[in-house]
């Protein structure tokens, strides 16, 4: 059995360093609405990896999508959120036209930022699902295809583990130390994004090249 996709895929969805992304965005929420936002994320980030291995690019194709414009995409959708952080406000904060929020709402919203932008595109993004598909064609027979989708399942789990740790760490740092961290991470992430941004730029335009 090949574990080369499996390492390459936890190098690159890495969870333990979306750990401070996820402190941010569910900072204000309860004990059961972040147990729902892990097991979201988690989830989702399987369904996208086996997603990617079964079906890969027939996706983006049928929606006459390319790669390197999803790129860009998903480099503009980090940048917006990074402007957020660096203000030390939540990602998708809104303006609250109801003083009486229910529970269902904010369920929903924790069930949101856990897709959008927890698992795309920081955990799973452009580099992820482009990894997923080169593997899923170099597979000769379905177990290995099979296998492939086996390891989202492990790649769902380590990310369940590291985001369960989130609450722990929070604790440890505080509101001012949290604040502190969320600027710092929106900085890194600017910068993140505006490198995902100018490599699906330059496969759009070769020209940006010279």
């Amino acid at each position: 059995m090949d574990f080369k996709p499996l390492v390459t895929l936890l190098a690159i969805v890495n969870p333990l360093a979306i750990v401070p992304f996820f402190i941010h965005y569910t900072q204000d929420f309860s004990k059961e609405q972040r147990r729902r936002t892990v097991l979201v994320a988690s989830f989702s980030a399987f369904v996208v990896i086996a997603t990617s291995a079964l079906l890969g690019l027939q996706i983006l194709e049928f929606f006459s999508i390319s790669l390197p414009s999803f790129q860009v995409g998903g480099g503009l959708l980090l940048l917006i959120s990074s402007m957020n952080m660096l203000n030390a406000q939540p990602a998708e904060a809104k303006p609250l036209t109801n003083e009486m929020e229910d529970g269902a709402e904010k369920a929903a919203m924790g069930a949101s930022i856990a897709v959008v932008p927890l698992t795309i595109p920081l955990l799973t993004g452009p580099a992820t699902m482009s990894t997923v598909v080169i593997y899923a064609e170099k597979a000769k027979t379905f177990f290995q295809l099979g296998t492939l989708v086996g390891y989202g399942v492990v790649i769902g789990l380590a990310t369940a583990l590291c985001f369960a740790l989130a609450e722990p760490i929070a604790r440890v740092l505080g509101k001012t130390g949290i604040n502190v961290m969320t600027r710092l991470m929106g900085l890194i992430l600017a910068a993140l994004a505006v490198e995902v941004m100018a490599g699906g730029l330059v496969k759009l335009f070769p020209v940006l090249r010279g």
